[in-house]
């Protein structure tokens, strides 16, 4: 697949940004078809790298009962949910809604009950923990949260993934780059002919096609 219109990009970029009070997500809606989500082999959950990095970074919150990884985590600032606040949490809408603000991880163990007791909330909004296999290195995880992102269905079966690709305050050319590494990871999972269109769009911005 050729790349995206460099110049086209840096104009919708320059023409929209700054317009709002607020720093404005760099987002991609790509809309699929001939694809059967209703089948689970065919839904997509893929991770991307952005070269770039996101542009701001969500804070990390952590799910644990082991003493050992709940030291870890906090050595490195990182925030730490117990295991005996589940229940509670997943009764409270507002620190369920606090959640959203983290990328979220847990110890393995504790997913059965994570699950349980905050699937329904978490899972629809595409924010549930991912599990700390094997050794944990915080470091390492921190780094990869500044720069990856899941593009998963979200919906019943809808033929539609949206993901954030950077800020309006980065510069351009590694924006460029950040959309190019999301649409060419589309492209090598599902082919050209899998895809019906990509728009490119700010977050208070009209949408400009892109493909």
């Amino acid at each position: 697949m050729a790349d995206v219109n460099k110049e086209e990009f840096e104009k919708f970029i320059s023409e929209h940004k700054g317009k709002r009070k607020f720093k404005q997500s760099v987002e991609l809606a790509i809309n699929f078809k001939a694809i059967d989500f209703s089948k689970q082999d065919n839904r997509l959950n893929l991770d991307v790298n952005l070269p770039n990095g996101k542009g701001k970074t969500k804070k990390i919150a952590v799910f644990a009962s082991d003493k050992e990884l709940i030291g870890k985590a906090e050595n490195n600032d990182i925030t730490v949910f117990h295991a005996d606040e589940l229940d509670a949490i997943g009764k409270d809408n507002k620190r369920l809604l606090s959640l959203l603000a983290y990328d979220l991880y847990a110890q393995p163990s504790l997913m059965p009950n994570i699950a349980k007791s905050m699937g329904q909330f978490l899972g629809p909004r595409n924010n549930m923990p991912k599990p700390l296999i094997g050794a944990v290195n915080f470091e390492d995880i921190i780094s990869q949260s500044s720069k990856k992102i899941t593009l998963k269905n979200r919906g019943k079966y809808l033929p539609t993934i949206h993901c954030t690709v950077g800020t309006e305050d980065m510069e351009i050319d590694k924006l460029y780059d950040n959309v190019n590494e999301v649409v060419s990871s589309i492209v090598k999972k599902v082919g050209n002919n899998k895809i019906r269109s990509i728009y490119l769009k700010l977050s208070m911005s009209e949408p400009m096609k892109i493909m």
